[in-house]
């Protein structure tokens, strides 16, 4: 019986490489398990991270400042003066005896306006003409006794004692004269100011007597003022002038009036002068304007708003009051630097305009201004600036919104 032809065993050799095998397919299947995990939880994390970063950054808004004008307009009120006004009151005592001016009239240097009666004052000018008669009279007797007891000198009929005795008498009775002269006239002046006169033209703006009234010279306390008499052919307003405008208020400015009272219609003055001075109180300078006033439309004492044309050295720029800051430093304004960076600038302003506000300091025409900025923002912080809508627009983005 023939002999099994005798099986070999398998190698060893592949055994052990089918184990390695094995191992390796268990290894890469842990290493995809493992990268399945890991690296969308790392994409998620670098995702979370960008966001995270986007969302630090703030989006801003920016707009380019509008370009004053070059002649700055300042807008003040004023209170309209005459160029010269004045109180009428009596120089002497009585009683009101006629008026012959009254409110409004229009009168001349030199009118007659009223007639005082003073009784006292013509009693008195009578007494002291009385003792100027008297000193007179005694005067020349003792001029006429110096002289006879000059010629009785001569023949030593009389001492020398008597002789000055009677020179000096002289001179005594020659120095009452003048006293009583001197009285006599001071008198005639009082009554000469029974007739009140006007001091210049002009219009009496009141009256405040009537006839029969008691009147006090002089025009301290009981005095009453007679008339009040206002020359209106021009008028002066003053105005404050802010400090902040306080250089441009210079002599020869040109200045428009305008009243409620005549809509539509300017009255061309100019700045004659200012007080040179700022008050500490309201830290502005007092300014006189003058205006031809021939027909007498502007009335004294009248509010008018002043309008001051000034050329501005560097003009100014006008933004919106939602860019403005306002922080314990001052005013400030946040402007976009190198692209991505917040700058704030402090900044000073003009003139109001209510939804808009003018900057004559701190910001140029060309700077990138942050509409509406942070409360938050600081200098140096990174920003992020919107795409303005109408660039979206333009770019052709159709896109439509979520």
């Amino acid at each position: 019986m023939p002999s099994d032809p005798q099986v070999s065993p398998p190698p060893e050799h592949s055994q052990s490489s089918r184990g390695i095998w094995i191992a390796i397919v268990a290894l890469l299947v842990i290493a995809g398990v493992v990268i399945a995990g890991i690296i969308p939880r790392k994409n998620a994390k670098a995702a979370l991270a960008i966001e995270t970063r986007d969302l630090a950054t703030p989006t801003v808004a920016v707009i380019h400042p509008k370009i004053g004008t070059p002649q700055t307009e300042i807008v003040l009120p004023g209170n309209i003066q005459a160029v010269v006004d004045s109180p009428i009151y009596a120089r002497t005592n009585g009683y009101l005896k006629k008026w012959y001016a009254d409110i409004g009239a229009h009168v001349r240097a030199g009118q007659l306006l009223a007639e005082i009666e003073t009784p006292e004052i013509d009693q008195q000018l009578d007494q002291a003409r009385a003792e100027l008669n008297t000193a007179q009279a005694n005067n020349r007797l003792a001029e006429i006794t110096a002289n006879r007891y000059q010629d009785l000198a001569k023949s030593d009929s009389v001492s020398k004692q008597d002789v000055d005795n009677a020179a000096g008498d002289f001179e005594a009775k020659k120095a009452m004269v003048a006293s009583a002269q001197s009285n006599v006239k001071r008198l005639e002046q009082l009554q000469s100011f029974e007739k009140i006169y006007a001091p210049f033209d002009g219009v009496i703006t009141a009256r405040n007597t009537d006839i029969g009234h008691l009147i006090n010279s002089g025009a301290g306390v009981p005095a009453t003022e007679l008339f009040h008499i206002a020359d209106t052919r021009s008028v002066r307003v003053f105005v404050n002038v802010p400090q902040d405008y306080s250089q441009l208020a210079q002599p020869g400015l040109t200045a428009d009036l305008t009243l409620q009272e005549f809509p539509n219609r300017r009255f061309r003055g100019k700045l004659v002068r200012t007080a040179n001075a700022i008050d500490p109180s309201s830290r502005t300078l007092l300014a006189e304007v003058d205006v031809n006033n021939p027909t007498g439309e502007l009335l004294p004492g009248s509010y008018a708003q002043v309008h001051l044309k000034a050329a501005s050295g560097t003009p100014a720029v006008i933004l919106p009051v939602s860019a403005i800051l306002f922080r314990s430093e001052g005013l400030q304004v946040a402007t976009v630097e190198n692209g991505n960076q917040a700058q704030l600038r402090s900044v000073t302003v003009g003139r109001d305009f209510g939804n808009e506000i003018e900057v004559v300091s701190g910001i140029k025409p060309d700077d990138l201004v942050i509409d509406n900025p942070s409360d938050s923002l600081i200098s140096g912080e990174s920003i992020r600036v919107a795409e303005p809508a109408q660039s979206r627009r333009s770019s052709g983005d159709t896109t439509n919104p979520q």
